[in-house]
């Protein structure tokens, strides 16, 4: 499960956890994080979505995904005024279907969040700097001298 979590401050972060501690909260509800690795951090659950992409809605109850009329909010942007549409909506419960979840702080803990996402953030930075042509050649220098490059595909001829 992935969860994105938001501050005060109006900064998100995001992480990911296999647990499933979450499994059967509604929208609403308060959580402590300790099991995604913030110890002392309590966050209110502000919504989600499933795995085909499908954002959750607090006014559909339970776990299942329905399509419901609406004129405005989750899943639909009015163009003209007046204009509702049906859309699908998957329910308030978190399941297993539920591949990310929405967090707003409530109470924070003894670390500040920036200093526990600043680590993994340096990693996938110093990456990231790089061109398409650098990273092309850091990955052909780690290939290097391993049977992974293969040979070169040889021509074939018509006789």
């Amino acid at each position: 499960m992935k969860f994105v979590i938001s501050t005060k401050s109006g900064k998100a972060y995001s992480t990911s956890s296999d647990e499933d501690q979450f499994i059967g909260k509604k929208i609403g509800e308060t959580v402590k994080l300790d099991a995604i690795g913030l110890t002392g951090f309590e966050a209110l659950i502000t919504g989600g979505s499933d795995k085909q992409g499908f954002p959750m809605n607090n006014s559909v109850q339970g776990i299942v995904r329905k399509k419901i009329l609406t004129a405005k909010g989750l899943g639909f942007k009015s163009k003209v005024k007046g204009e509702r549409k049906r859309v699908s909506v998957r329910g308030n419960i978190i399941s297993k279907e539920i591949t990310q979840i929405n967090l707003k702080i409530t109470k924070e803990g003894t670390k500040k969040l920036e200093e526990i996402f600043v680590k993994e953030k340096k990693a996938e930075s110093e990456d990231e700097q790089l061109t398409a042509k650098e990273k092309a050649l850091k990955k052909s220098k780690e290939l290097a001298g391993t049977d992974a490059i293969g040979e070169a595909p040889t021509k074939k001829t018509r006789h």
